[in-house]
C-alpha cells in the first residue's frame, strides 16, 4: 500500500515537472513562433516538389540544400524586391492623395452635398487635428528605434525559418516519427489528425494564397487601366485582404472606387465597382474549389471566423494558425465521439 502511494506521488511529481519544463520550452520558442510556423507551412506546400527532387538526388543533405536554395530564389528574393517596390508605391500613393487638384475635387464634391458636409464637420469638430499630429509625431519618434529593432527581428526570423526549413526537408520522416510517438492517440487517429492538419495548411496557405494572388492581379490590372496611383501597392493590399473570404478584396477596391467618384471620375468609379463586384470578389467562389477540392472540409463561415480570430490572436500567422486550430479541435471532437460511440459489432 505504501509503495503504491509513493508511486502515485512520483507519477504526479513527474507529470508536474514535465509540464513545467514544457512550459519553459514554449517560452523559449515563443520569440521564434513566426519562424517555426513559416517553416512548417513552406515544408507542407513544397512537399510534392521536394519529394520529386529527392527522387533525383538521393543524398538527403544535398537535396535539402538545393530545395532551400530554390525556395530562396523563388520566394524569398522576389518578396524582398516586392517589399522595396511597395515602399516606393506607398510614398507615391501618399503624394497623390495630397495632390492639390485631387483635394480641391474632394472639397468641391463635399461642398455640393450639404448633408455629407455637415456630418464630416461633426467628426472634424470632435478631433483636434494639431494635437493629433503632435501625438503622431511623438509616437513615431519614440518608436523609431523599435522600428529598426523590428527590421533586425524580421531578418532574424527569416534566418531561423530557413534553418528550420532545411532540417524539415532533410529529416521530415524523423520529425513525423517522433511526433507520432508522443501524441496520446492511436495510430489511425494520429494519421487522421496529421492528414487533416496537412490538408488545412495546404488549403489555406496554397489554395487561398493562390486565389488571393489572382484576385490581386485582376484588381491591379483594373487599377493600372484606370490610372489609380500606387497600383502595385493597392494590388498587393487587395491580395492580402483577399485572404479573408467573402469580403476581403472589397475592403480595398471599394474605397478606391469611392475615391475615384469623389475626385470626379464617376465613369472610372463605376467601371471599378463593376469589375470588382463581378470579377475580383466572386472569382474565388470558382477557383478555390478547383484548387483545394475536398482538402478543406470546414464551412465558409468557420473558415472566416477562424482566420479573423487567428489574425486577432496571433497576427499575420493567424491566417494559417486559426484554421489549423479549428481543424485540430474538430478532429479531437470526432475522436471522442468515435471512442464513446463505437460502431456496433456485426454478429456472425
Amino acid at each position: 500500500m505504501q509503495t503504491t502511494r509513493e508511486e502515485t506521488w512520483k507519477q504526479i511529481a513527474l507529470f508536474l515537472l514535465t509540464l513545467g519544463i514544457l512550459i519553459v520550452c514554449a517560452l523559449l520558442l515563443y520569440p521564434f513562433f513566426s519562424a517555426i510556423v513559416g517553416a512548417i507551412v513552406l515544408a507542407v506546400i513544397t512537399q510534392r516538389p521536394y519529394d520529386w527532387l529527392a527522387t533525383k538526388i538521393k543524398n538527403r543533405r544535398a537535396s535539402a540544400a538545393l530545395a532551400l536554395v530554390l525556395v530562396i530564389l523563388a520566394i524569398i528574393i522576389p518578396c524582398f524586391f516586392l517589399a522595396l517596390d511597395l515602399g516606393q508605391q506607398a510614398l507615391a500613393a501618399v503624394s497623390a492623395l495630397r495632390n492639390d487638384v485631387n483635394q480641391e475635387k474632394v472639397t468641391d464634391f463635399i461642398a455640393n452635398h450639404p448633408t455629407l458636409a455637415s456630418r464630416i464637420q461633426v467628426v472634424s469638430d470632435s478631433v483636434d487635428i494639431n494635437r493629433a499630429a503632435q501625438t503622431t509625431a511623438a509616437y513615431l519618434g519614440r518608436n523609431f528605434a523599435g522600428f529598426l529593432g523590428n527590421s533586425f527581428g524580421v531578418i532574424t526570423q527569416l534566418v531561423v525559418m530557413l534553418f528550420i526549413l532545411f532540417f524539415l526537408f532533410r529529416d521530415r520522416e524523423l520529425a513525423l516519427r517522433v511526433l507520432r510517438l508522443h501524441l496520446p492517440l492511436r495510430d489511425q487517429e494520429t494519421n487522421e489528425l496529421l492528414n487533416r492538419i496537412g490538408d488545412t495548411i495546404y488549403a489555406t496557405a496554397l489554395g487561398r494564397l493562390t486565389v488571393a494572388g489572382i484576385q490581386g492581379v485582376l484588381a491591379g490590372l483594373a487599377y493600372w487601366v484606370l490610372g489609380v496611383p500606387g497600383m502595385i501597392l493597392w494590388a498587393f493590399m487587395t491580395a492580402l485582404l483577399a485572404m479573408i473570404p467573402a469580403f476581403g478584396a472589397f475592403l480595398v477596391w471599394g474605397p478606391i472606387a469611392v475615391y475615384l467618384g469623389l475626385t470626379g471620375h464617376w465613369g472610372k468609379a463605376a467601371l471599378l465597382a463593376l469589375w470588382g463586384g463581378v470579377i475580383v470578389s466572386t472569382i474565388d467562389n470558382f477557383l478555390y474549389p478547383i484548387l483545394v477540392g475536398t482538402r478543406m472540409r470546414a464551412h465558409t463561415v468557420t473558415i472566416l471566423i477562424s482566420i479573423l480570430g487567428g489574425i486577432a490572436l496571433f497576427g499575420i500567422t493567424g491566417i494559417i494558425l486559426g484554421p489549423v486550430i479549428f481543424t485540430i479541435a474538430a478532429t479531437f471532437l470526432e475522436i471522442w465521439r468515435a471512442r464513446n460511440n463505437p460502431p456496433p459489432e456485426i454478429s456472425s
